[in-house]
């Protein structure tokens, strides 16, 4: 059914709109085309009336960068593809809560000219936003109950191609291989990395970026985090703090517009060696919970809830001594420590990834060179039960130990800056 013409243009500061009669589901409809201009604020969206037998249903509408994936455009057709939150239908309950759901929405414009013109400016719209162009992959197929694999193909993939984004994907073959990948890879091919895992391999990127000579470019490359391991807590912290729900189809989105945030990342000097870490850090019970229930990996999640049941029931303690700067509001915890006490930063001769050690071999970042010496330091004595040290919000898609670490997430609805 061919549009009759009826167009009507108008612009008023920062914002730009087209209107056009189209054709959506065999029906004529008024649709119009809003771009924003201003500076530091690009995007735009698409709305139509919705109508039946003459009669107005209301309004629909696509924001370029919240819902849609891409734009395609063929003869008078223009395709939207669209990730969009609608209302779930509850089989008892009427209306069910809200998720997104791909979806495609084609307009039929009155002539091809003006579709090619519509697709052209609805595709520059979208690239404006910095989305990423090429992706490299990787995917742990051993994480969790194995799934990564099968996640990628039914949930990751679709995306990413209806997206329109190049990738490449590699699945890790043994421990460490992420690191490996990470240390060697060729970034400039790149505009981010994604991992189909859990927490690990994330950590493993980390320090695998960190190990390279080229350090200081490299740690400035996004790196994009999809629930496909056992804890998830990165990944769940990240969706949490845009108010998305947590599944590995609006982690991928998440990437595909480009969200990004900075991150900071802890450095975990033990002896000669030199780790990495940007989720947590724990000692004692939840640190024995996470390396001995690994033989109940094939249980995904849950195996963390039956173990420490089993544990709770044959406590532990460890003897030790905690330093700590302590955060604002929190000056009273521990007690303070004498000068001649204070922790200092030491030399250390560190370890690379691979096992190198020390001399002019050794590249990479070396931990962090900021001066403690006139921090009021403060001590807490053991025996302990555990110490966890947490980056982020949530340590797994179930246990949030630190609300507070939200405010570290600089995230913002419209566009959130770690992938």
């Amino acid at each position: 059914m061919e549009a009759q013409s009826k167009k009507d243009m108008r612009q008023t500061t920062g914002v730009q709109t087209q209107t056009e009669i189209v054709c959506i589901n065999n029906s004529l409809t008024k649709a119009s085309l809003t771009l924003s201009t201003e500076s530091g604020r690009r995007g735009g969206e698409l709305r139509w009336h919705i109508s039946n037998d003459g009669k107005s249903k209301g309004e629909r509408s696509l924001d370029f960068d919240r819902d849609v994936l891409g734009v395609e455009v063929k003869d008078k057709r223009i395709k939207l593809k669209a990730f969009e939150v609608l209302q779930k239908e509850s089989l008892f309950f009427g209306k069910g809560e809200k998720q997104r759901v791909r979806k495609d929405y084609v307009f039929e414009m009155e002539t091809e000219e003006k579709a090619t013109l519509w697709g052209r400016t609805i595709s520059e719209c979208i690239e404006s936003l910095g989305r990423p162009k090429e992706l490299f992959v990787i995917v742990n197929p051993f994480g969790g109950k194995k799934c990564g694999p099968k996640i990628f193909e039914k949930e990751v993939k679709p995306l990413l191609e209806a997206a329109g984004i190049n990738f490449k994907m590699q699945e890790t073959r043994y421990g460490t291989h992420a690191k490996e990948i990470a240390h060697s890879l060729d970034l400039s091919k790149y505009d981010g990395i994604a991992c189909v895992s859990g927490d690990g391999v994330v950590v493993e990127v980390v320090n695998g970026l960190l190990k390279r000579e080229d350090w200081k470019q490299a740690i400035t490359m996004p790196l994009g985090i999809i629930p496909g391991g056992t804890g998830n807590g990165m990944a769940k912290s990240l969706l949490h703090s845009v108010r998305e729900e947590y599944s590995a189809s609006n982690a991928t989105f998440a990437i595909v517009r480009g969200c990004k945030c900075p991150l900071d990342v802890a450095s975990v000097v033990q002896g000669d060696k030199v780790l990495f870490s940007v989720l947590l850090l724990c000692w004692g019970l939840v640190a024995d919970i996470n390396i001995e229930s690994e033989k109940y990996r094939w249980m995904g999640s849950a195996r963390f809830e039956i173990y420490s049941l089993l544990r709770i029931f044959g406590l532990r303690k460890y003897d030790g001594k905690i330093q700590f700067v302590p955060a604002l509001g929190y000056e009273e915890f521990g007690e303070p420590i004498g000068e001649s006490n204070k922790w200092k930063g030491e030399t250390v001769i560190l370890q690379d990834a691979f096992g190198n050690s020390g001399g002019s071999e050794m590249h990479g970042y070396k931990g962090s060179s900021t001066e403690f010496e006139e921090s009021k330091w403060r001590f807490i004595n053991g025996p302990f039960v555990t110490v966890w040290i947490q980056n982020v919000p949530w340590a797994s898609k179930d246990i949030m130990p630190a609300p507070q670490a939200k405010k570290l997430l600089n995230f913002c609805n419209s566009s959130p800056t770690v992938v």
